[in-house]
């Protein structure tokens, strides 16, 4: 194969370039991971650290919980998301279109504000749980499956709602009406009709909401209390085992990717032959509500929303509520905690900014490269590059950061301990989101617009900085946005990878969290907030980019 040939000049030697790249960022650390699975202390080939979790009975335990919190809280998010989607998709009611976004916006709310709000809210000595003991009213423990439960399923159930809203959206309303016609019940056509081409958007979205289920620490951890779970016994092996052998820590690492690999087979295997192919037809004409009917649409939905809004709207009250230790005076308002952070430890609020602005702009470079070459410049090759540099997403970040710390600890290339490492785990993590904006115009730009450029004499790598990139302007920004996003509130991996002095934000607020000092956690948030809101509102406003237009 010779990559210097006009036909693989320049994109086929770029390509070999990224998927070298990816190679050693990615696979290398998961290789290493697996390879310290299945090896003893003295590097002999050994299961015997898979062996010690079949006989740990906290392990099994921590297992079973997983898995139940995932079924609970997937099935929790699909009868929540779903009929919310239907009903935004086929009505007409009051503050629709305030209802239609919102639940969008909660995407952006970092998990660790939305623990961190519950607590402050439902807590041991949260606001209302105050109330409710002033009254005589003692509510339940927020810590353990109740918290986790209900947290996790007002952040998730938001990826179910997108997702059969957009199949709603595409269903062709002509396949109904003929159900209609031949005189059927609406209820029985819809179940008919609707549901077998609604069900593969349901179910592949549910899957996608088990992953992150199984994979979440930062819930887990903060609400977690008595529960074991896979992800926090994984970072607390990890955190007990510093210098010693890393073969437990390893071993519950694998396991924790394998249960994410069973569960993607799943989905093709069973999900994918579901699937139907339908022409792109007029969607249903949404019916108009009126009276009662639209109040108890309007109630119900806004109920929703404001659970899910609630985490963002606390974040800032208790950000400006004096405070005395874990003690939080509501009611009464002082700017103290916000001064403190910003006087006497602005290092995490730095740290972040400059962590995430580096880790933005090395990702979004490479992913408008990456998406290029594997929509425009198909290959033998694109095709491994495009799986490649999705796979961080079916990888949870606490194992993410467990592998790159084994790799990179030791050796020629030692980053583990300086600031590198964590740029490199908020570009490798977060890869995949920008890579996914970046590709979004690309399938909109023919081919002969940069036909016409190259047959004018200009060189194919001149043509796709003259003539591709402008058109992929609106779709950078909104990779770049979504990167930056993401990278701010990143916590799973990187409070694995960090040492003293590379805290950030989120590392910040966990162990603000921990020490019982919200007041102060809550100052972090507030800033947090504002520094992922900020660029979303200028990209909204200033170059009119809809983040989420794939939906």
């Amino acid at each position: 194969m010779n990559f210097f040939k006009p036909k693989w000049w320049p994109w086929g030697v770029l390509t070999v370039i990224s998927l070298i790249v990816l190679a050693f960022f990615v696979l290398y650390p998961l290789g290493v991971l697996f390879g310290n699975s299945v090896r003893d202390e003295s590097g002999a080939l050994s299961l015997a650290g898979f062996a010690q979790l079949v006989d740990n009975s906290m392990f099994l335990e921590a297992f079973r919980n997983t898995l139940v919190l995932g079924v609970s809280v997937t099935t929790l998010a699909v009868l929540i998301g779903a009929p919310l989607a239907y009903m935004v998709a086929r009505y007409e009611f009051p503050m629709k279109n305030l209802v239609a976004i919102l639940p969008v916006v909660t995407i952006v709310i970092p998990e660790v504000i939305v623990g961190q709000s519950w607590l402050l809210i439902l807590g041991n000595n949260g606001l209302l749980t105050n109330f409710m003991e002033r009254i005589g009213i003692e509510l339940p423990s927020f810590y353990g499956w109740t918290g986790l439960i209900f947290s996790m399923t007002l952040v998730y159930y938001t990826y179910i709602y997108l997702g059969v809203l957009a199949a709603l959206r595409g269903f062709d309303g002509q396949l109904e009406e003929a159900g209609l016609s031949l005189g059927t019940s609406p209820l029985t056509t819809k179940l008919r009709v609707l549901a077998p081409l609604m069900l593969p958007a349901v179910a592949v979205n549910a899957l996608v909401v088990f992953s992150l289920v199984v994979g979440n620490f930062v819930l887990a951890t903060l609400l977690g209390s008595r529960v074991p779970l896979l992800s926090v016994m994984t970072y607390n092996e990890f955190v007990n085992e510093m210098g010693g052998s890393p073969l437990l820590q390893s071993a519950m690492s694998v396991v924790s990717i394998s249960i994410v690999g069973i569960v993607l087979f799943l989905q093709k295997r069973v999900v994918e032959r579901k699937l139907y192919t339908m022409t792109p037809g007029r969607a249903p004409q949404a019916a108009r509500v009126r009276s009662g009917a639209a109040a108890l649409f309007t109630g119900c939905v806004g109920f929703i929303i404001f659970l899910s809004m609630l985490p963002l709207i606390i974040v800032f009250v208790a950000a400006f509520t004096e405070t005395s230790g874990p003690v939080m005076r509501w009611g009464v308002w002082s700017v103290t905690n916000l001064v403190r952070i910003f006087r006497s430890a602005p290092e995490p609020v730095f740290n972040s900014l400059i962590f995430a602005s580096i880790a933005t702009l090395i990702g979004v470079v490479f992913a408008v490269l990456t998406s290029y070459l594997i929509i425009k410049k198909r290959n033998r090759l694109t095709h491994l590059l495009d799986y490649i540099v999705i796979m961080p997403l079916t990888i949870s970040g606490t194992v993410m950061g467990i592998a790159l710390v084994q790799t990179f600890n030791t050796g020629w290339l030692v980053l583990a301990g300086t600031g590198s490492i964590m740029v490199l785990c908020y570009a490798v993590r977060r890869l995949p989101f920008a890579v996914r904006n970046a590709s979004s115009t690309l399938f909109n730009i023919p081919d002969s617009i940069e036909e016409a450029s190259i047959s004018l004499g200009v060189s194919p790598l001149m043509s796709f900085f003259k003539v591709v990139l402008p058109v992929m302007k609106a779709s950078i920004v909104s990779a770049a946005i979504l990167m930056w996003v993401t990278t701010i509130a990143e916590l799973a991996a990187t409070i694995v990878v960090y040492t003293g002095g590379l805290e950030t934000m989120p590392i910040a607020i966990f162990r603000q969290i921990d020490g019982g000092r919200l007041g102060l956690a809550s100052a972090y948030g507030a800033a947090m907030i504002t520094v992922i809101l900020a660029p979303i509102i200028a990209a909204v406003k200033l170059f009119r980019v809809n983040l989420f237009s794939n939906q």
